[in-house]
């Protein structure tokens, strides 16, 4: 299908300069006649204490959904007009920011994150 494209070069998909609309019209066209629309957003975080840090902390979360054939919504950015979220019937750029932060792989990391460093305090 995309081979795990667009990836890490998210933002440059269609190339430079970086343009949402671009890149959500070339997703669009890669995907066309395809049927598994399976997707997910990937965030990696590594806090590093000090530059000699022998074991920094690590956090991933990850956000699953489908990929729409028109976009839908007007939040967020990038990718969330077509990234439905099954769960709520919504996509990305229909749910509300704040709802959005708890629920995206950002948010996921984040907490995971934070729960890393509680434990480490305790």
């Amino acid at each position: 299908m995309l081979g795990g494209a667009p990836g890490v070069l998210s933002a440059r998909f269609a190339g430079e300069p970086k343009s949402d609309q671009r890149n959500n019209a070339l997703l669009l066209e890669r995907l066309a006649g395809e049927t598994n629309r399976g997707a997910r957003f990937y965030c990696a975080l590594a806090l590093v204490r000090h530059a000699e840090d022998p074991q920094p902390l690590i956090a991933c979360g990850e956000w699953h959904g489908q990929i729409l054939e028109t976009p839908q919504g007007q939040e967020g950015f990038g990718y969330d007009p077509l990234f439905l979220v099954p769960d709520l019937e919504q996509t990305a750029a229909q749910i509300a920011p704040e709802l959005k932060n708890v629920l995206s792989h950002r948010g996921s990391a984040f907490c995971q994150l934070l729960d890393k460093l509680r434990a480490e305090a305790a």
